[in-house]
């Protein structure tokens, strides 16, 4: 059931415990969302606690060190920033069907929870400092470092073509009030691993061309991770990495997991939809940026990927 803002405020002024979730692999979206909520029940006298199904990267800890769970006896469970309730990883099953709201942005949203407020905005960061602001608390600087956190990586410190003049503002308004621009912006954006460099050279080594360069696919393998000493947990900026490309308009990157399945995250120029393209391999995501994880090889998976690319391209012309 698709819910409207007051409604979603009444639910969050009328519950006492709440367990917000964010999705595995968690990037600073989710983890922005999922911090500044924390903190804005905790101002409110509501009791919280946070879920993840992976331990979040050391470049959040200036969201995670100085937060403190509470003891929830009988909570309402809040996804944030998760499309899909497969996306939470081991947590999934035992959340399944006993999750009470999902705040999104991703119009792919399968409509998992009980009850969803989805707008369509360049982060769901976004979402939650509007909904923060109508509630009764004040907006202290560590909700606003984890908002503008959000923001930033959502949009790749506004270079992406999700950016909207509604991005613009948030982050002028959050400036205006006071954040750590500077310090959030160098973790996020100009700080890397030895062992995050060391994979992204070992990415770049798997690096193919498809339609005349209109393409570009990297490979990423366990075996990678184990050679550059990484994780998947850090790999998130390589993401980008094909479609920074001159004359690309479709970067596709494979992760592998421990299965041995490979997951896609696809980054597209503008007039290319990558929730199209990945929607066709069974998943979703945003016009410029998308993901998918079909249930096959890799070499099937890439003949997958590739054949939708084509589809997409051809309607270009």
């Amino acid at each position: 059931m698709i819910i409207s803002k007051d409604e979603c405020l009444r639910f969050f002024n009328e519950n006492q415990e709440f367990l917000i979730v964010s999705h595995e692999h968690p990037d600073g979206d989710t983890l922005g969302c999922a911090f500044a909520l924390c903190e804005a029940l905790r101002l409110m006298g509501k009791k919280r606690a946070f879920l993840c199904a992976d331990e979040v990267t050391k470049d959040f800890s200036f969201m995670t060190d100085s937060f403190s769970p509470d003891r929830l006896s009988n909570p309402v469970v809040v996804c944030v920033d998760v499309a899909d309730d497969a996306l939470l990883g081991p947590v999934a099953e035992e959340l399944r069907g006993k999750i009470d709201l999902c705040i999104d942005h991703h119009m792919s949203n399968t409509f998992y929870a009980k009850s969803t407020y989805l707008v369509d905005r360049a982060a769901a960061c976004e979402i939650i400092y509007d909904l923060i602001t109508a509630l009764p608390v004040e907006v202290n600087r560590y909700i606003r470092n984890c908002i503008y956190t959000g923001i930033s990586t959502d949009t790749g410190c506004f270079r992406y073509q999700n950016t909207t003049a509604d991005t613009f503002k948030a982050a002028a308004e959050l400036t205006e009030e006071g954040i750590d621009a500077g310090l959030i912006n160098k973790r996020m954006f100009e700080t890397k691993s030895k062992s995050f460099l060391q994979l992204e050279m070992l990415a770049r080594e798997t690096l193919e061309y498809h339609y005349d360069g209109k393409c570009a696919v990297i490979t990423i393998t366990q075996d990678m991770y184990k050679k550059s000493g990484s994780s998947e947990h850090e790999c998130h900026p390589i993401t980008a990495l094909p479609r920074q490309i001159e004359g690309v308009l479709v970067g596709a990157v494979f992760k592998e997991n421990e299965e041995g399945k490979f997951s896609i995250s696809v980054r597209t120029e503008e007039g290319i939809d990558a929730s199209e393209i990945c929607g066709r391999l069974g998943g979703g995501g945003h016009k410029g940026a998308a993901g998918c994880r079909p249930d096959c090889t890799y070499e099937e998976a890439k003949e997958l990927l590739l054949n939708s690319v084509k589809k997409s391209l051809e309607g270009l012309k």
